[in-house]
Order: structure tokens, then sequence, then C-alpha cells
């Protein structure tokens, strides 16, 4: 036997659903709270964008003066060469990696000669 199975038990269904949700929206505390965190999410967000949209003009200025600066320095003569006297560069004490010429395999085996 199906648990609804005539119109009135159909119909009291419905009232009893009607009853609860006028139940609940009674018995709701008006919703200030979430009002209340709404406003104050809602006064952070427009905090933090103000702040970015002034760090973000600070940028753009900064990297005006960094242009300004680049175009000034390109735009200037270059600067006299001096010639640089040759320095003897020191002999690599670097060791070889595969001492005698060959390269070992996996636990020294396989003996191969290196690349």
């Amino acid at each position: 036997m199906p648990l609804f199975s005539t119109p009135t038990q159909f119909l009291v269904l419905g009232l009893v659903l009607v009853a609860g949700w006028l139940f609940g929206l009674a018995s709701h505390p008006g919703g200030r709270k979430w009002r209340d965190r709404y406003a104050a999410e809602r006064d952070a967000h427009a905090t933090n964008r103000r702040a970015a949209d002034q760090k973000h003009s600070a940028d753009r200025a900064r990297i005006a003066e960094l242009e300004t600066e680049n175009a000034r320095v390109v735009r200037a003569a270059p600067a006299a060469q001096v010639p640089v006297a040759a320095t003897p560069v020191a002999r690599s004490s670097a060791v070889p990696a595969y001492a005698g010429g060959e390269k070992r395999g996996w636990f020294d085996w396989d003996r191969r000669p290196a690349p």
C-alpha cells in the first residue's frame, strides 16, 4: 500500500508542508546576524579594493618613472671605453669525471669507453 494514495492525504501533506514553512519563517531570528556579516564583508572588501587601487597607482607611477629614467639613459652619450689590461687566467683544477677515460656502468659492471 502506497504511503499517500487519496487526494485527501495529498492535501494534508501540502498543508503540513505550508505550515512547516510558515513555522520556520516565524521562528527565524530575522536575518540580522547575516545582514551584519554581509555588511562587514562588504566593508572589508571595499577597504581591500581601495588598498589594491592605491598600490596599483603607485606601481604605475613607479613604472612611468623608470621608463623616463630608461629613456634618459638611452639618450645619454656612451661612456668612454677604457682599455682593459690582459690578465693571466689561472689553470683549472677540475678533475675529469671518468678517470682513465673509461665510463663505469652499474656497480662497476659493463665498462665502456667514455663518449
